[in-house]
């Protein structure tokens, strides 16, 4: 009887840790195309489109660099918690309730100039993102609550908090009967590069990226996520605070995911409105993935996903839906996923013994 086991590898080689994650890639493509072509379209000029259409011009580089942005952040914050075991689910709520909170400084204060009216929408974004990621990270502590749950139901509820304001009470009343604010004051938009829509945002996540970087290798707070992440047992014997520091992950994570939300409500859509992420927050995770939770990875991955964004807008035009983007999303997370079982695991093939029928036992 042939018998499957899984034996976890001791350090998984650095070639395979490149390999792998390619012909996740692939495969998934591969996967898809199959669908695609099921469907009725070609896979190679459905592919061919979105590339062109995402890095074959100068606008689709910029705009490709635009939905980076956010992705870049968001995908931050998810790695932050992923590398001390946490399944920070929840950045797509985090994202929304920092543009709350970037929203609620410019429709309150529209008077202040630019120089105070960017830093005090930041401080907001990423308090209020934060706090939506601590709310789940006190449970988990204190009390083994799982986050992957609570971080993902968290989302519905940011989502519909804010589609009750732009429905509600902050619904621009001179605007058509349409879910959004009113539009922000000048000193409340981010700058542009020129005449291309690259945003102040763009320098945010690049320094988010340096820090996060910094912070997780070259300090003692992060040696001891690292250290938790890896075995929690270790850390505990050596009197690491494990509950203190999942708190501050996962909050300062959730406040990463809210500047995303700033930076896309105050550099892109000028405005609060309904349907403000495409699903930023849910693409981050594939991202962290394929990042390797590495910052600078998650810059080069979150570039490569928001040209797929751009490109799935194209595909339109030849009757797709550009919900096909999701589904290629969706595919490429699930070979990941296995891909990362490959890469630290080992299969080892084998002859079990057969269990004894009646007659041999007697």
């Amino acid at each position: 009887m042939m018998r499957i086991k899984l034996e976890k590898r001791a350090a998984p080689s650095r070639m395979m840790s490149v390999v792998i994650p390619i012909l996740s890639i692939l495969m998934a493509l591969f996967v898809s195309g199959i669908f695609l072509l099921l469907s009725g379209f070609d896979p190679i000029k459905v592919y061919a489109m979105l590339f062109s259409s995402a890095f074959g011009t100068s606008y689709g580089l910029t705009e490709s660099i635009v939905k980076a942005i956010p992705l870049m952040l968001c995908g931050l914050g998810v790695a932050l918690a992923f590398r001390m075991q946490l399944w920070n689910i929840g950045a797509e709520g985090q994202f929304y309730m920092g543009a709350f909170g970037a929203t609620w400084v410019a429709l309150n204060f529209p008077n202040l100039p630019a120089y105070l009216m960017i830093p005090f929408m930041f401080i907001m974004s990423f308090l209020a993102g934060g706090i939506w990621g601590l709310l789940p990270a006190i449970p988990r502590a204190y009390l083994k609550v799982n986050e992957t749950i609570t971080t993902l139901l968290m989302n519905y509820i940011a989502i519909l908090w804010l589609d009750y304001l732009v429905y509600g009470p902050w619904k621009d009343p001179n605007g058509f009967n349409f879910p959004m604010t009113a539009p922000f004051t000048e000193g409340a938009l981010l700058p542009t590069l020129g005449n291309s829509r690259i945003h102040l945002g763009l320098l945010f996540a690049i320094v988010a990226a340096v820090i996060i970087y910094v912070l997780i290798g070259y300090t003692k707070w992060g040696y001891q996520v690292r250290v938790i992440g890896e075995s929690p047992a270790a850390a505990r014997y050596a009197g690491m605070n494990i509950a203190r520091n999942i708190c501050l992950v996962l909050f300062i994570g959730g406040g990463l995911a809210g500047i995303a939300g700033m930076a896309e409500v105050s550099g892109v859509a000028g405005r609060l409105q309904h349907g403000l992420s495409p699903g930023y927050g849910y693409t981050a995770i594939i991202i962290a993935w394929l990042g390797q939770l590495h910052p600078a990875l998650l810059a080069v991955v979150s570039f490569l996903f928001g040209g797929l964004l751009v490109g799935g807008y194209a595909t339109q035009l030849v009757g797709l839906p550009a919900a096909t983007v999701n589904m290629i999303q969706g595919t490429i997370l699930f070979f990941i996923l296995g891909g990362q079982l490959l890469t630290n695991y080992d299969l080892k093939f084998g002859k079990g013994k057969s269990k004894p029928t009646a007659k041999e036992g007697a």
